[in-house]
């Protein structure tokens, strides 16, 4: 990728102290009852040896599913220097024009619109999402794509 979607922070910016927006896309209930579904299925696997070894291969499972699912969960972060979408970051003067999408619009953007090079933040428990141009002459990507439970607020910020 472009040094401009870099995980680290962008060329020349210090951290702001000003956060204009930031969002966390945690995991919904749903998918937390698919954790506990998939971990029951431990005890499925170990009840044969011993209902002990059932529940806490079960307990073990829960464990492991929900930290993975706690550290994967990507921020949205816009300050007045950059914007930081999971790991990527790059400075607000590339930002180009901004769009949200909720619906059959959202699911053509994340579908049949969706340009291969554009830089995807999808999460498949959030609907809406914001497209957000990138004018950087150096970096081949054309846009980022992002889901937000906030997509108003997200272009709010970014028109700030």
């Amino acid at each position: 990728m472009p040094e401009s979607n870099a995980g680290s922070p962008a060329p020349n910016s210090t951290p702001s102290a000003t956060v204009l927006f930031r969002e966390k896309l945690w995991p919904t209930f749903w998918i937390w009852l698919i954790a506990v579904g998939l971990a029951g299925a431990g005890i499925l696997v170990f009840a044969p040896i011993s209902l002990a070894a059932g529940f806490t291969a079960a307990a073990v499972l829960f464990v492991i599913m929900a930290v993975l699912l706690m550290t994967s969960t990507p921020t949205i972060t816009v300050t007045p220097e950059t914007l930081q979408v999971g790991r990527a970051t790059i400075e607000r003067r590339f930002v180009g024009d901004a769009t949200a999408f909720r619906g059959k619009e959202a699911t053509a953007e994340r579908g049949v619109r969706l340009n291969g090079l554009a830089y995807l933040c999808i999460r498949g428990w959030v609907d809406p999402v914001v497209r957000v141009e990138i004018t950087d002459p150096s970096d081949r990507t054309p846009y980022w794509l992002a889901s937000t439970r906030h997509p108003e607020e997200l272009l709010a910020a970014l028109r700030e």
